[in-house]
């Protein structure tokens, strides 16, 4: 049976032994393993179901690290990289020889990044190693963001997930590769596209890939609930249209009426884009354990974090 425990010591033996643990992050609770031990990325991919042919983010304890990781690191990412580390930034660079194949599903690029939580951090400068950490679900569902989801995916699978609280960002790492210095957003995440550019200047896009993906986060149908889910702009309609169903109803800040919905989740009733993307996964979890025949979820304002939201809840439809 898993254990739920906060013994970074545990962590780290367990880490050190090959073994594989579900690790907490800004963005949503990792499953983590040493990226040099060839039979504890396996374990991911197995625990995870995984296909072998998406990437792994290697995740460091400080930027003094990333020459290790990486080879020609364009001046852009040094930029990103001193302003969002540790933080939900994952940069996609070309790889060093010590890397191995299989964390990279054979490419010559390394996605990597610093995350900003404390026992993430606690963890990782304890270890002489990266870590692999995929997010701590099933291939294809909902992301956890809380310890206890990591339990109830996987109660014998591994052996321990350590508990640092909700997520503070709840969605995942924003993603970005380079062409010389030309910055493409391989997935939306955490960090909104008008905050990079600020950075950088104009970036392009380039998100979905579902044969062989550059980078994680880019198959067409993602981070989905077993529940039937649609994605709206006209809620009321479909409300009216399924009203015959069990029906739970997401909305970014308005409330919504009809004797069909059983539960609603509204994520932000002052319209904070942080606020939503927080809360959203545990309210997908909560609507999914509920023996609904359908979630309709609204389309939210298509700018800053709602972007990277409306990202999520279109994957999440995808048939």
């Amino acid at each position: 049976m898993i254990q739920i425990s906060k013994n970074i010591q545990l962590a780290v033996d367990l880490l050190n032994n090959e073994e594989i643990i579900g690790f907490p992050t800004e963005t949503v609770y990792g499953l983590a393993g040493n990226i040099f031990s060839e039979k504890a990325v396996n374990s991911i991919f197995d625990v995870k179901q995984r296909p072998k042919t998406n990437p792994l983010i290697v995740h460091i304890a400080k930027i003094e690290h990333l020459d290790k990781i990486a080879n020609e690191i364009p001046e852009n990412a040094i930029k990103l990289a001193n302003t969002f580390w540790p933080g939900p930034m994952t940069l996609l660079l070309k790889k060093n020889d010590s890397i191995p194949d299989y964390i990279t599903a054979g490419k010559d690029s390394v996605a990597v990044r610093i995350p900003n939580h404390t026992m993430a951090l606690e963890i990782l400068h304890a270890i002489d190693f990266p870590l692999a950490a995929p997010s701590a679900n099933p291939f294809g569902m909902i992301s956890p963001t809380t310890a206890k989801h990591v339990a109830d995916f996987f109660p014998n699978k591994i052996k321990a997930v350590f508990d640092g609280g909700d997520c503070e960002n709840g969605i995942e790492s924003t993603i970005v590769g380079f062409d010389n210095e030309n910055v493409i957003v391989y997935r939306l995440g955490a960090i909104s596209i008008e905050n990079i550019e600020k950075i950088v200047g104009t970036t392009t896009q380039f998100t979905n890939e579902n044969h062989s993906p550059v980078a994680p986060g880019m198959m067409k149908k993602h981070y989905a609930p077993n529940t039937n889910f649609i994605l709206t702009d006209k809620i009321s309609i479909e409300i009216e249209k399924n009203n015959h169903l069990r029906i739970g109803i997401l909305t970014f800040d308005k409330n919504y009426d009809s004797s069909a919905i059983l539960h609603k989740e509204i994520l932000s009733k002052s319209s904070n884009f942080s606020e939503a993307s927080k809360k959203l996964y545990a309210a997908m979890h909560r609507l999914d354990q509920l023996d609904l025949d359908l979630i309709i979820a609204e389309r939210f304002p298509d700018y800053d974090l709602g972007k990277s939201i409306n990202d999520r809840l279109t994957r999440a439809s995808e048939k």
